[in-house]
């Protein structure tokens, strides 16, 4: 069962703007291998036949074809912008997140991990859920570093400190 061969009417403006796009120097690889597969398609040549001659395969010939014909020249050419994953926090989130980090860590700890900030958010339902790269990204953009602050203690000079480390002399 084979297919019919794809007959398209490139108009002439397009194969200007396809020679001229040809001679414009440096393009993205993609971009011109769509270009020479559309000009090849204007001249009457099958899939098949360009496939042998570009790096392509018929399938995305005919897939530049059929975009021509659906949405002209820009739309065989580029792709389309592409949405993204969703993000996964929202600006509240975010700031209740690093408004957790600039206070105290949790009892026993001295001091904030990205892994402590993710369990802790998901703990304390600050967000639903969170990753390690989440977090980190997060307190990047804020330039926050909390597991990298060192909590210096200090102590004093009178005699209750001497008490407390067993009368040692020596200092913290």
């Amino acid at each position: 069962m084979a297919r019919h061969p794809i007959s398209i009417k490139v108009k002439s403006k397009d194969l200007t703007r396809i020679e001229q796009f040809l001679r414009a120097g440096v393009q993205q690889v993609r971009v011109v291998l769509r270009a020479l597969a559309l000009r090849q398609l204007a001249q009457g040549a099958a899939a098949p036949r360009v496939a042998q001659a570009l790096p392509l395969t018929p399938k995305a010939i005919r897939q530049i074809a059929h975009r021509y014909s659906s949405g002209g020249l820009d739309r065989a050419l580029y792709d389309q912008q592409r949405p993204g994953a969703k993000p996964l926090l929202d600006d509240s989130q975010k700031q209740r997140v690093v408004a957790m980090v600039c206070g105290k860590p949790p009892e026993g700890r001295a001091r904030w991990t990205v892994r402590l900030v993710a369990e802790e958010a998901v703990k304390r339902k600050l967000v639903p859920r969170a990753g390690r790269e989440t977090i980190r990204v997060l307190l990047e953009s804020h330039d926050l570093k909390p597991w990298r602050e060192k909590n210096v203690v200090r102590g004093g000079t009178g005699p209750e400190l001497h008490r407390e480390n067993g009368g040692c002399t020596g200092g913290l």
